[in-house]
């Protein structure tokens, strides 16, 4: 049998992986859900199992978890900046060629290949990678619980929050305001959302956010777009170098940058990015 190679983009909302042959021609595509091996491991060592058995499935049918190990895997992974996670990982899974890098690198990789630019990846978390020389720099992606602003988790975090200061007083309620504190029950429904939520869960309140017209989402974005830019600018080189936006609020938002920064498009993937470094680079096992 040909040498396969496994590519598999993890994050915080769920996970993808493809699978290709020796000329990098993807033959099999599968997601499963979240994987984050930092804050919940075990679910992400099991999505990652069911999504690597699933592409392989469509490959070599009922075989697909016997050929596993054979496979040359790289996978970036949110979390995967935690040595003891990785640590945790590599032992709960059956591959003897991996290699394990984080979901920012492998989304940088898809994205420049090896050209000159920075990475603003600004989904259900956010991270902002520059990459010069083919040497790459990371800075924020510190979980949302202290840190990925501008993210979906931090918009949908700072809603609640703005929610909770409004029934306060402290500001004026509007409409979005009133209408999330109704869904929710008031102060006591939200903190009671707010012990037990996850960044995905907070994630799910940014759509309510994003292209909205109530000045309280207006002023959530101003602050989410002002900390993106502070990233951007501190690691623009001098002469500057293209930006590109990836996840689903960068993506979203990219045009309101233009006028500071030549915003250029994505040449793939992170799971694109995984199989090259697969394929061009090769796996460490």
């Amino acid at each position: 049998m040909m040498q396969l190679f496994l590519g598999i983009d993890g994050g915080g909302t769920g996970c993808r992986a493809a699978v290709a042959g020796g000329d990098g021609r993807i033959i099999a595509r599968a997601e499963a859900g979240p994987a984050n091996i930092a804050s919940d491991p075990d679910a992400a060592i099991r999505n990652l199992l069911a999504v690597a058995t699933d592409a392989m499935k469509q490959v070599v049918g009922a075989s697909a978890a016997a050929e596993l190990p054979r496979l040359r895997v790289v996978m970036g992974l949110a979390g995967a900046n935690f040595t003891p996670s990785v640590a945790r990982l590599r032992a709960g899974l059956p591959f003897t060629a991996l290699r394990v890098e984080t979901d920012a690198f492998i989304a940088l990789k898809g994205a420049l290949r090896d050209g000159d630019g920075i990475v603003a990846a600004v989904g259900t978390g956010s991270v902002f990678v520059r990459q010069l020389g083919g040497v790459a720099h990371r800075i924020g992606g510190r979980g949302w619980v202290l840190g990925d602003e501008g993210s979906g988790a931090w918009l949908g975090r700072a809603l609640l929050s703005a929610c909770l200061r409004a029934g306060d007083g402290l500001a004026e309620i509007t409409p979005l305001l009133k209408s999330v504190r109704a869904e929710l029950g008031g102060d006591d429904g939200i903190i009671s959302f707010g012990f037990s939520a996850r960044a995905v869960d907070f994630a799910n309140f940014a759509r309510r956010v994003v292209g909205s017209d109530d000045p309280a989402a207006g002023a959530l974005m101003a602050q989410a777009e002002a900390d993106i830019a502070q990233y951007i600018a501190l690691l623009q080189p001098n002469p500057a170098v293209p930006v590109v936006f990836l996840g689903g609020i960068g993506t979203q938002i990219a045009p309101h940058f233009a006028d500071r920064w030549q915003i250029a498009p994505a040449l793939g993937s992170g799971v694109d990015g995984a199989l090259w470094l697969a394929c061009q680079i090769g796996v460490e096992p």
